[in-house]
């Protein structure tokens, strides 16, 4: 009887061992992230019209309109190896009048250390792949689809402008930027660093990513509202207006 009493709590012994390991090697439950983004000019927080702002060219502009299109988000470990968001759920509207936050779930817990994304839609899901379906209702309705065309607008940045010749004289502008086939691909992939966080088991960490909206006109490229006021389907400002946003994102610190 002994014998058989010893067998059973070396049993039990070996199974309770084997639950602790099961415990200690579980994989912890996911976290979150929260990525809100500022539209800024001069430093602080954009003003719509009526509050007019001056370019590089000294043109003052008022701004009616900003919407942009955030994809593909990949986030970075500090041994630089990435965690890729779902392709399918990595299609977001910023919105100045509307929605600026992008909520990112199920992030496995880690430490993190910088972001990559993308401006656009990727032509290798253009016009209309896999993981873009969804996204397509939503984009329509927001204006951010060519009326003639299953392509997106990446940029919806409109607003009113007059010229240091004719300061009282107002005229609309409208850029729409986005990739149209093969030929014209003016999607970009922006990287930046953060302070190392840690992302924790059920906790939602926020950071934010400003957006300087003056580098529109003048980064890489300046741009004079006067010379084009109206860039969309254009292979020669559409570019460099992509360019000029490829440069407007930072964090802040």
């Amino acid at each position: 009887m002994k014998k058989y009493f010893t067998l059973l709590v070396g049993i039990a012994s070996l199974l309770t061992a084997c639950n602790n390991d099961e415990s200690n090697t579980a994989t912890p439950d996911p976290g979150s992230l929260s990525l809100t983004f500022e539209n800024i000019v001069n430093g602080a927080s954009l003003s719509m019209s009526p509050t007019t702002y001056i370019n590089n060219t000294n043109e003052t502009y008022a701004v009616s309109e900003l919407k942009y299109i955030i994809s593909n988000i990949r986030l970075i470990k500090p041994d630089n190896s990435t965690y890729t968001y779902p392709v399918e759920d990595s299609y977001f509207l910023i919105n100045e009048d509307g929605n600026k936050t992008v909520n990112l779930s199920n992030i496995p817990v880690d430490t993190y250390a910088g972001i990559t994304f993308g401006f656009g839609v990727d032509p290798t899901q253009y016009p209309i792949e896999s993981g873009t379906l969804n996204f397509i209702p939503f984009a329509e309705e927001a204006g951010m689809l060519w009326t003639w065309s299953a392509g997106y607008k990446f940029l919806k940045f409109e607003g009113v402008y007059s010229s240091a010749t004719a300061p009282d004289d107002e005229t609309t502008f409208v850029y729409h930027v986005g990739s149209h086939g093969a030929n014209l691909d003016n999607y970009k992939e922006i990287t930046l660093s953060f302070g190392e966080f840690q992302i924790a088991s059920e906790n939602t960490i926020s950071q934010t990513i400003q957006f300087d909206v003056a580098k529109i006109f003048d980064s890489i490229y300046t741009l004079s509202l006067e010379e084009k006021n109206d860039v969309q389907v254009d292979p020669i400002n559409a570019p460099k207006i992509a360019e000029n946003v490829s440069t407007a994102f930072s964090i802040l610190e």
